[in-house]
């Protein structure tokens, strides 16, 4: 199976989980990326049990729009039954490198408001260690190069990402380089470098349920 095959098969496994355990009428969490919007594309065809979704990034939004999603603001809302997003690194405790896409700050946010953190992803993303992955920092602008001196400090390489704003207006380094065997110390040893708004290590708040698409199917793993 190519990887989009396995994209798809995921997207579709996780469109029938939301089917199976969301409340009809309850709020949906969508994350951001290529496997995301598989999963946008399913769930248009359960879209009437859905009381409409929180968008971690304009792009979401955008995208489930157009399928006639509505697509809610968080702050108007008190809870999020599941959050449905991919990862681009998973190990064995459910922790995540994230933010390929740049939407880790508030994929972040919605993470936290979630009941449920549903991860899809192919195999691939499945790792020992985290950190071949560059690991994602979002910053402050005027922060950029104090914070790639200070992520040097770990061990770190840090590089600029080209021609990337985030949604909200900030820089993203992405840190080669790294073997994170403390994902938990390591997230919040990070979050604590003035000028970072936060990085893409979700390990504090890791998933709650994987599916994780192979070419003999999808499997489901629970934390």
């Amino acid at each position: 199976m190519t990887q989009d095959e396995l994209k798809q098969a995921v997207a579709r496994a996780a469109r029938d989980y939301v089917a199976d355990r969301l409340p009809v009428g309850a709020i949906l969490g969508v994350g951001t990326g290529s496997t995301a919007n598989f999963f946008i594309d399913e769930i248009a065809a359960i879209k009437d049990r859905i009381g409409g979704t929180i968008a971690s990034s304009e792009a979401t939004a955008k995208r489930l729009e157009g399928h006639g999603i509505r697509v809610l603001d968080l702050n108007g809302i008190d809870a999020i039954g599941i959050y449905v997003d991919g990862a681009d690194e998973i190990d064995a405790s459910m922790a995540m490198v994230k933010g390929g896409g740049g939407a880790l700050t508030r994929e972040k946010i919605v993470a936290a408001v979630a009941k449920t953190f549903v991860c899809i992803c192919d195999a691939s993303k499945r790792v020992p260690v985290m950190g071949r992955f560059p690991l994602p920092v979002e910053v402050i602008p005027m922060a950029s190069a104090y914070v790639s001196r200070e992520l040097e400090k770990l061990g770190g390489k840090p590089k600029l990402r080209e021609g990337m704003v985030t949604d909200n207006g900030n820089l993203i380094l992405d840190v080669h380089g790294l073997s994170i065997t403390d994902p938990v110390g390591l997230e919040a040893h990070i979050n604590q470098i003035v000028g970072v708004v936060t990085n893409g290590l979700f390990a504090q708040r890791g998933a709650d349920v994987l599916l994780l698409a192979a070419a003999d199917g999808v499997q489901t793993y629970t934390r």
